[in-house]
């Protein structure tokens, strides 16, 4: 596959993903309480992520939140869609990233492929919230004039009423990455893209020999 293919591929499916990530949260019937519980927008960026790498993570969790609102008028543009920018924007970086460097890692060649796929999922998941608390403090604070972004709110938001989504992507997220791979997808679109494991190692020994 040329290098130009091999672009086209990459545009297309992240194409995919910031479709995914319009028509997901119409799983939860635009429901601000439901969507807050389950968070379906992430989903496809963290899967860009890792898919694509982190550039691509990056720009689609970028582009998601603020290309939905104005598209279906969901969530508010001040302060969720814009905070949510640069918390979905952090999860895909974070995670292709992550993802990315550990699979390259020789020790790591050596675990499970989950390993990494979870490392780097749950470090994306924490630094994501901790930027996205920073940028929701931020434009609460434009919004209203000078008031407080609490703590409780913060707290509240971002973990207390999102453990079910979270515990959604934990289990979701790598049984997708490991389907995907495991199927051949992946590479097939992408042949760049490795997942170090046991299973390819002894495909590529038996093909060497």
């Amino acid at each position: 596959m040329t290098k130009f293919a091999l672009q086209i591929n990459k545009i297309c499916l992240a194409a995919m993903f910031l479709a995914l990530g319009w028509l997901f949260p119409f799983i939860t019937g635009q429901i601000p309480e439901i969507g807050n519980m389950l968070l379906p927008m992430h989903i496809p960026v963290f899967l860009c992520g890792f898919v694509l790498g982190p550039i691509y993570g990056a720009f689609i969790g970028l582009i998601t939140p603020i290309t939905r609102t104005l598209i279906f008028g969901n969530p508010p543009i001040i302060p969720t869609s814009l905070s949510m920018m640069f918390e979905l924007a952090t999860y895909g970086a974070i995670s292709g990233l992550l993802f990315m460097l550990l699979t390259k890692n020789k020790k790591m060649s050596k675990l499970d492929s989950l390993v990494p796929i979870y490392i780097s999922l749950i470090s994306a998941m924490i630094i994501g919230r901790i930027i996205g608390g920073f940028a929701t403090y931020i434009f609460t604070f434009l919004k209203t004039d000078g008031s407080t972004y609490s703590w409780a709110a913060y707290w509240t938001g971002f973990f207390v009423t999102a453990w079910p989504g979270m515990i959604l992507q934990i289990i979701l997220i790598p049984a997708i990455i490991r389907l995907l791979y495991g199927l051949k997808l992946i590479q097939k679109f992408i042949p760049s893209y490795h997942l170090n494991n046991k299973e390819d190692n002894v495909e590529n020994n038996n093909t060497n020999n």
